[in-house]
């Protein structure tokens, strides 16, 4: 019997795009990640309250436990927002948004700052959260991120004393779709999946780099 191959061109009907592909995926991880996560906490939070061990909760090891499953569960939620699913009508609170960046800021070396009123639909979320990325990528030494949200749509305005400039991996944020780019590695997924929710959503990307800081608007 000769072996059938079924072929599925990328615009045939029903197929699902790529970058829906790695919403979902996204979502089931965070999903299935997230309650294993919450057990731990809890287990911790039993062990504080226990009677059995005096001092374990003052001890240097509970202490280093409880703030790397912190870290984890804040980045979990970051993640969840950033690749997750996002349906067209699903809305994120700014109250929401602000304690996503407040619980990432803790533990890393940007500062980030809002400035906007009301809410926004959770497919903005995701963009906003995946440029703090890809600015992230560019100032590994640290500064500060200004997300503001104007007439124009949102700005996300970067400063620092050194930005390490990557025009190939810049590139996969510009317009020409068709353009050959170097594959990211794993830590630099979040430029082209960037840049194909913007073209799904349709939401133009802008961006720029100079020496000491940059700027991505939608």
């Amino acid at each position: 019997m000769d072996d059938l191959t079924i072929h599925c061109p990328p615009d045939t009907p029903g197929a699902v795009s790529p970058e829906r592909l790695a919403a979902l995926v996204g979502s089931r991880l965070c999903h299935d990640i997230v309650s294993p996560l919450g057990a731990i906490g809890n287990g911790l939070e039993l062990l504080q309250l226990s009677g059995d061990w005096p001092g374990i909760d003052d001890s240097p090891e509970m202490q280093l436990i409880a703030e790397s499953v912190e870290a984890a569960r804040a980045r979990i939620r970051w993640f969840r927002v950033a690749f997750g699913h996002a349906a067209p009508d699903q809305r994120l609170g700014l109250a929401e948004l602000a304690a996503l960046l407040a619980e990432v800021e803790k533990g890393g070396r940007i500062r980030l700052r809002l400035e906007a009123e009301g809410d926004l639909p959770r497919i903005e979320a995701r963009l906003i959260l995946l440029a703090l990325m890809c600015l992230e990528t560019a100032m590994p030494w640290g500064g500060s991120v200004l997300v503001c949200r104007g007439a124009q749509g949102w700005r996300l305005v970067a400063e620092c004393s050194r930005i390490r400039s990557d025009p190939a991996l810049w590139s996969w944020l510009g317009l020409d779709r068709d353009r050959a780019r170097p594959e990211p590695g794993a830590s630099e997924v979040h430029f082209p999946l960037l840049a194909g929710f913007a073209c799904a959503a349709n939401r133009p990307l802008a961006w720029e780099l100079d020496e000491t800081g940059g700027e991505i608007s939608f």
